[in-house]
């Protein structure tokens, strides 16, 4: 039998060695494989739950404007019932206003008439 030199004796250690790194980066390797995996599992469910869920939204963002729609058109309404009071306000209160003012003016010139006429009669002697 050949007897091994020193040198192949090195070798075999540095084989050895270069065997067990190789198993030791193999191993973080195979577990970075399986959070790959994981991660496009993870992916893939929540891309299949996201498009139902983008359905509903979109769902209720139309009735949301159907909402919104009906209630412009309520706004409206009252906006224009609103002017609507406003000028019948203006319109009673130049129609009847002016004239009890005017007859209120008048009727309180002559009650201040008659009182001052009524004093000036009884101070004369």
């Amino acid at each position: 039998m050949n007897s091994l030199s020193w040198s192949d004796v090195a070798g075999l250690v540095a084989a050895g060695a270069f065997l067990i790194l190789v198993l030791a980066m193999a191993i973080p390797v195979v577990k970075l494989g399986r959070v790959m995996d994981e991660s496009a599992k993870v992916i893939r469910d929540v891309g299949q739950k996201t498009l139902p869920l983008i359905g509903e939204v979109t769902t209720t963002v139309t009735m949301t404007n159907a909402q919104l729609e009906r209630v412009d058109s309520i706004t409206r309404n009252v906006q224009n019932v609103s002017e609507s009071v406003s000028s019948l306000t203006h319109l009673v209160s130049n129609t009847v206003g002016t004239p009890i003012v005017k007859i209120a003016s008048i009727a309180y010139g002559l009650r201040r008439s008659a009182k001052n006429f009524g004093k000036g009669r009884g101070h004369k002697k």
